[in-house]
């Protein structure tokens, strides 16, 4: 069981509850059981989606038809199965990873899970990358330095089209993203990130809060609606 970002005395039955839902809905295969096992051996930090938002992730994809979809932060590669999976035959994924350790472990993942003529990894700052790639994207996933959230809320505007789907993970934070006085970097980062889509009338968006194996945190999500 992994240890909660953001514990709380509930966090036990949170995890419990995460684990029978996941049994039902959500049941790991192999080679996702080796991604994350292989990801914990090499060192990776236990930043991975939970089952259940991995496969929240593949269910948002297959509800709005996306073909091409975009993932900022790679890490080991897990998240990146889930919605390269949901995706129909000619579907891709582009993922950026800046650490180059951590992508070459998410490329073994991805290899031995099958896909890699459907997931199209990039190394590098996400900021260089991000210039070089085609727009558009259908639904674009925002998982990395929370600091640069509102460089990469900028990009993903400009590589979407209307009915675009943007995600951002870890926005609540254990409650942090709400203190105004925070010298937090991350929680700067998220805050403006969350006030930018409050201010832009070409978004519509909400956010959710989770408790479960990761502890306290949520999701921000927005809809494009005109560019």
């Amino acid at each position: 069981m992994r240890i909660p970002d953001y514990p709380s005395r509930d966090s036990d039955k949170w995890a419990q509850v995460d684990a029978w839902f996941s049994e039902k809905l959500a049941p790991e295969d192999s080679d996702l059981k080796y991604t994350l096992a292989n990801n914990i051996d090499q060192g990776l930090p236990a930043h991975d989606v939970s089952a259940l938002q991995g496969k929240m992730l593949a269910i948002f994809i297959r509800m709005s038809r996306a073909v091409r979809v975009l993932e900022i932060g790679t890490l080991g590669g897990y998240s990146t199965i889930w919605m390269a999976r949901a995706l129909p035959p000619h579907g891709s994924v582009t993922t950026i990873e800046f650490n180059e350790h951590h992508a070459e472990v998410a490329r073994q993942n991805i290899n031995k899970a099958g896909l890699a003529e459907r997931v199209t990894l990039h190394i590098g700052a996400a900021l260089d990358v991000l210039p070089t790639l085609k727009a558009p994207f259908d639904l674009i996933f925002i998982d990395a330095d929370k600091v640069n959230n509102p460089h990469y809320l900028e990009w993903a505007i400009k590589l979407s089209q209307q009915g675009t789907v943007i995600v951002g993970d870890n926005t609540v934070r254990g409650g942090g993203v709400i203190d105004s006085s925070s010298d937090d970097p991350n929680v700067k980062g998220l805050r403006e990130f969350v006030q930018m889509i409050s201010e832009d009338e070409r978004l519509e968006a909400t956010a959710v809060q989770t408790v479960g194996e990761k502890g306290w945190d949520g999701f921000v999500m927005a809809i494009v609606k005109a560019r």
